[in-house]
């Protein structure tokens, strides 16, 4: 019986990211493998990973959607949908105005990321109404109330909940995943507020672990070459 929710994994990072090692034709194989219906790729500062995924992609039906991980003076922003990048440092609340005004979706991720409460957490407020979503399940989170906690602040705003893997590896890819009815585009979804989420948070160490590693090599044994 074919099933009538589609499955995103709305978090995922390219080699065009200095501590991830993913190519583009390996994220869509693995992609396919787990019989996901689309993928964000949110590369840290560039929307270069997230073009070149979607120019490989050659699936019908299978949706790759073009976004960013933007480091702020108050913690991190991901836009997705976007078609211009915006510049790493950008303030946190200018970088959310731009990607509303070039169309794209604002979701705040892993804002309990490290069991600390990042800046932007306590910025939120004053933005509510331009927050799209709130990343409610991270894979990369060391412990499962910093996803909890996260859920919590999207139903204290009423924002609708997405999932992300945070995958900088093969095998992080779809370990979180977010959910919604077919009868839905992603964007409608989110903007009812119709998303579930699901995940595991069972490779956060050795993710995070190796990311490190990954960046070292590429700052160090190629001169700098690593994009973040």
């Amino acid at each position: 019986m074919e099933s009538t929710i589609k499955r995103y994994d709305l978090h995922v990072h390219s080699c065009y990211s200095s501590c991830s090692n993913l190519k583009p034709k390996t994220i869509l194989k693995i992609a396919r493998r787990l019989e996901l219906d689309g993928i964000a790729i949110t590369d840290h500062n560039t929307i270069k990973g997230g073009l070149a995924v979607k120019k490989e992609n050659k699936e019908k039906g299978f949706e790759v959607i073009v976004g960013e991980e933007i480091s702020t003076n108050r913690g991190e922003v991901i836009g997705l949908y976007l078609n211009e990048e915006i510049e790493k440092g950008t303030d946190f609340f200018e970088a959310i105005d731009l990607i509303k005004h070039r169309g794209g979706l604002v979701v705040i991720p892993h804002p309990f990321s490290f069991g600390l409460i990042r800046k932007s957490v306590s910025s939120l407020n004053a933005v509510r109404s331009k927050i799209d979503a709130i990343e409610c399940f991270n894979g990369r989170c060391f412990f499962p109330w910093e996803n909890s906690k996260a859920k919590k602040l999207a139903e204290k705003f009423n924002i609708a909940c997405t999932a992300g893997s945070d995958a900088h590896f093969w095998f992080e890819l779809g370990n979180c995943i977010t959910m919604f009815e077919k009868k839905f585009s992603l964007i409608e979804a989110i903007r009812k507020k119709k998303t579930f989420v699901a995940g595991t948070i069972k490779c956060a160490y050795l993710g995070r672990g190796l990311s490190l590693i990954v960046k070292v090599y590429q700052n160090f044994f190629k001169n700098g070459k690593g994009i973040d």
